[in-house]
């Protein structure tokens, strides 16, 4: 079974301290501040009091899904910054936090009255995170930075799929996750600095620069050869035997045999042990030369075996093997449920919403979900009182359609 999780509030994780205003809307800033939410900083959402972050519209059957898991631990105060009363409001939050991330355009921060020179002066130990698409130079700073243009401008795309077939973005907002946990990572090390002693500083976090460094060395190697990467599925360029096999039953088995020692293992489970002596894939360079006869003769073996038939021959030679899963057979997997990798939280709409545990796992100071996602402007009146605004204040904003109640 899921574990199931009771929220507790109360409950002390290893930022507790650190205040977090998060400007940003949708993905790559929502990841940067669920990373910090997760272990213990109080992260307060800015959000427009009509529509909210945009996330909430990412909808399935009518529940946000979305922003349940990525807005965890958070809080959420819904305020509108067009008046000068939200911005001065802004500010107060701001000279009381240690961090601020925003994702508007570059120079958007500026014309709002809050560019770093602004909130330096106020604020000399915040850290703000800039997230654009293309950063905060160069000359496609003004260019819209959606992650499906930089997945494409990255050279992710071009080597993502098959040869035969166009490129393919990820089916996920690979390039926003990517930056987020970049973010989050650059938010610890500047914080550091500040506990040094030293002074707040810009984190400038496009969306381009992550993904291209996940991507391996392929500069370096076009640099060398002249060869721009291929699109090759599943299998890889630099390790053979490497691909998704199809079973007997419809299923897929996942082999990486990436070191001469499990090329070997693997040979002998399907019993081809004449391959290891053989001079086409006798090394790790002969079997990528002649892939598609090596690929082949593991493929036939595996065609002709259902899953749970492979499966137990490979778990009994050690080789590195693995089902491809479906999300239901994740779910199912005893290891997942064993270690609580997913778990259930308690939920007013549904009961429950199941979503990842808290990462990475530290044993002496772990991070917690201590409460759900926040409705709009749920935590509105906590945080105006947090900072100095009385509660005729804080009615009068709400009057005036400065604030949201939630």
């Amino acid at each position: 079974m899921i574990p199931r999780i009771d929220f507790d509030p109360n409950a002390s994780a290893p930022l507790d301290g650190i205040r977090v205003v998060d400007l940003s809307r949708l993905v790559a800033g929502n990841m940067v501040s669920l990373q910090l939410a997760d272990q213990g900083a109080e992260v307060v959402k800015i959000e427009d009091p009509r529509v909210g972050d945009p996330l909430r519209a990412w909808r399935v059957k009518g529940l946000s899904l979305h922003w349940k898991v990525y807005a965890r631990n958070k809080k959420s105060l819904a305020i509108n910054l067009r008046p000068q009363a939200g911005r001065d409001a802004l500010m107060e939050l701001v000279a009381r936090s240690q961090v601020l991330i925003e994702n508007y355009r570059p120079g958007t921060l500026e014309g709002m009255g809050f560019g770093p020179d602004v909130l330096h002066a106020r604020n000399p130990g915040l850290i703000i995170v800039r997230i654009t698409g293309f950063g905060q130079d160069g000359p496609y700073r003004d260019r819209p930075g959606f992650g499906s243009l930089v997945e494409g401008m990255s050279g992710f795309a071009a080597k993502n799929g098959f040869a035969d077939r166009p490129p393919v973005l990820p089916p996920l907002a690979l390039a926003d996750m990517i930056a987020g946990l970049y973010g989050a990572y650059a938010v610890m090390i500047a914080l550091r600095e500040v506990e040094r002693g030293g002074k707040g500083q810009v984190i400038d976090l496009p969306l381009l620069d992550p993904i291209i460094s996940i991507l391996g060395p392929d500069a370096a190697i076009y640099r060398v050869t002249g060869e721009k990467p291929q699109r090759t599925g599943s299998r890889s360029l630099t390790t053979s035997p490497r691909n998704v096999y199809g079973t007997k039953d419809g299923r897929f088995i996942a082999i990486s045999a990436s070191i001469q020692v499990m090329a070997e293992r693997l040979f002998r489970a399907i019993g081809r042990e004449d391959m290891i002596d053989d001079p086409r894939f006798r090394t790790n360079t002969d079997r990528v030369r002649n892939i598609d006869e090596c690929d082949g003769a593991v493929a036939a073996f595996i065609a002709a075996r259902t899953l749970d038939e492979n499966m137990t021959i490979f778990r009994a030679a050690e080789v590195t093997a693995s089902p491809v899963y479906e999300i239901d057979q994740l779910i199912d997997d005893e290891h997942i449920q064993a270690r609580g990798v997913l778990v259930e939280a308690p939920d007013d709409e549904m009961g429950s919403v199941l979503m990842h545990n808290v990462i990475p796992r530290l044993s002496a100071t772990p991070g917690r979900i201590r409460r759900p996602a926040p409705t709009l402007g749920q935590h509105t009146r906590e945080m105006l009182v947090a900072i100095g605004y009385s509660a005729e204040q804080i009615t009068a904003l709400a009057t005036d359609g400065v604030i949201k109640e939630g």
